[in-house]
């Protein structure tokens, strides 16, 4: 099994298109660098933000190359393998050999809503599937079911190549409930960048961030403070992207994110159906923040 380090940030890259909605890799080029000269940890590819329901096999393929290719092992690579089908999720993991993958992350079956034993079962036959370390990803919100507390530490307990999970679930009591009682090699990451910061006092390891696609360099300081135990630093820098925090999602994501780098001027603001731009007002809230900020847009 790979070794592998998830404390600290990572991002959950976007997908940037062309406005004809071809995969623009010339600027998914450009905004790796940028993650990697800024101080991010480790980078998340073809997760949620990254549109990937709307993305083909052959672009998804595409990009996977794209982003190793760029990275060539400089920072550790999280790959987003999931679905609500358990047989194709495993026959994906079985036929990749995932070149420069350094772990998988692979979220709860949504639309199905299985039971909390349906969940343990898909897991456990994706441990089975690639020795790959395994990254679970929680996030009620999106798939309709929440992976309980007691069934995460289940998992956590049964199989050693599951070493974190990614906590969407915005629920302070579960995700302490995880982190007071799970075993000492298994990692609670952040999956809500607003919540970061108390919960890395609570004892979670990082986040896997979507506001890092625009601030990483920041964002990344304000979590290795956190981490130090310098809480009034990291408090300062979490306070000043509260508004953002509430921008970035209230149109839904990537829109808000999407937004945002469109404003500073690195992608075109295009995302593929059902996913559309976010509202003229939004946009022109988060400009505003952005110049409040003193960022150029």
């Amino acid at each position: 099994m790979a070794d592998i380090d998830l404390k600290g940030m990572g991002v959950a890259l976007i997908t940037p298109f062309k406005e004809n909605e071809s995969v623009d890799f010339g600027t998914l080029n450009k905004l790796v660098d940028y993650q990697l000269q800024n101080g991010t940890d480790y980078l998340v590819v073809l997760g949620t933000t990254a549109e990937t329901p709307v993305l083909t096999e052959d672009e998804k393929d595409k990009i996977i190359e794209c982003v190793t290719m760029k990275v060539r092992g400089r920072i550790p690579l999280v790959l987003g393998v999931g679905g609500n089908c358990t047989r194709a999720v495993v026959d994906k993991l079985k036929q990749n050999r995932f070149e420069g993958i350094d772990a998988i992350l692979s979220v709860v079956p949504y639309y199905n809503k299985p039971s909390q034993e349906g969940i343990f079962r898909h897991y456990e036959a994706i441990v089975e599937a690639t020795p790959l370390p395994i990254v679970l990803y929680n996030a009620p919100g999106r798939t309709g079911v929440n992976m309980t507390a007691e069934t995460t530490l289940r998992i956590a307990r049964a199989f050693k190549n599951v070493i974190a999970v990614k906590e969407a679930s915005g629920d302070f009591t579960q995700i302490d409930d995880i982190i007071k009682n799970k075993p000492a090699d298994f990692s609670v990451i952040s999956g809500d960048d607003a919540i970061t910061f108390p919960l890395i006092t609570l004892g979670a390891v990082g986040v896997i961030s979507v506001i890092g696609n625009a601030f990483p360099r920041e964002f990344s300081r304000m979590v290795r403070l956190a981490l130090a135990g310098d809480y009034a630093g990291a408090r300062t820098i979490h306070h000043s992207f509260t508004e953002l925090f509430n921008l970035l999602f209230i149109d839904g994501n990537p829109a808000g994110v999407k937004s945002m780098l469109n404003a500073m001027g690195y992608i075109e603001n295009k995302l593929r159906l059902p996913l559309v731009p976010t509202r003229i007002t939004t946009f022109e809230k988060i400009r505003d923040v952005l110049r409040q900020l003193h960022i150029s847009c």
